[in-house]
């Protein structure tokens, strides 16, 4: 990996530690800051006044916009200055002041950001936080410490989620959304504290579900929310109709479900 200087990707007016080490075609504007053990992918654009402390790896093609800071230290007190790390996948957008931590050696020294990821402005992603692929993170979000994030997740702006929750694949919160339980998978949940709201059938048909497969869910959704069972009867019941219907859906409902280590919102 190296700068292309000689090309004029890299303004003369960035600073950049001999130490990071910068990919074939990456673009960085004037003023950013790259710190040592900084690795950027192919093709990756800098824009303005950006930071990027180490140790942080991003991959290929993502764009940075200006005033975003990424891989600084973790806003933990416990954080002792130990050598975690921040790793961004490919073809993701961060735009403007966004702000994502290195993890800290209780979480597993790691905050991980996967691919083809649309963040928002003013967003805040904590140490230790696991993100998938193709989410939506609308201006103002924000992920304490710990919290896992699934693929296909869709975070409405100001949506506020607390330490350790976990969001299921698919899921949707609206708007100023307080969480502070796990939100299953394919599941639409609101307000202050976040209550469920049906399953995000438009999502989930963006995606390619059939009516059929929305369905199936919709009916695992009845049986979770509607029907009065206690949380471990639900998860029993819909074991059993995804074995009967062959449901490809309701089984990573189920999983999710029970590998919870808290509350899921009900």
């Amino acid at each position: 990996m190296r700068g292309e200087r000689d090309q004029g990707l890299i303004d003369p007016r960035a600073i950049i530690d001999p130490a990071a080490r910068i990919g074939e075609g990456v673009s960085i504007g004037p003023y950013s800051v790259i710190g040592a053990g900084v690795e950027i992918g192919a093709r990756t654009w800098v824009g303005p006044h950006v930071v990027i402390e180490g140790p942080t790896r991003i991959g290929r093609d993502n764009r940075l916009f200006q005033f975003s800071s990424l891989g600084e230290i973790p806003q933990d007190t416990k954080y002792r200055g130990e050598d975690t790390v921040l790793e961004i996948g490919d073809h993701n957008v961060i735009r403007e002041f966004c702000t994502i931590n290195r993890g800290t050696v209780q979480g597993g020294g790691a905050t991980r950001i996967g691919d083809d990821n649309w963040i928002m402005a003013y967003v805040h992603i904590a140490h230790d936080c696991r993100v998938g692929d193709h989410t939506i993170f609308a201006n103002g979000a924000s992920l304490a410490g710990h919290v896992v994030v699934g693929d296909h997740v869709v975070l409405g702006g100001f949506t506020l989620v607390h330490q350790f929750c976990r969001l299921g694949a698919h899921a949707f919160t609206a708007y100023a959304s307080g969480i502070h339980k796990d939100v299953p998978p394919y599941v639409t949940v609101r307000g202050q504290p976040a209550h469920p709201n049906g399953i995000n059938s438009e999502g989930l048909r963006r995606r390619g579900f059939s009516e059929e497969r929305i369905e199936h869910l919709r009916r695992a959704y009845k049986i979770l929310y509607r029907s009065g069972l206690r949380l471990r009867e639900a998860v029993e019941r819909l074991r059993a109709v995804a074995a009967e219907d062959g449901s490809e859906d309701v089984t990573p409902l189920v999983a999710f479900l029970e590998e919870g280590t808290r509350s899921i919102v009900r």
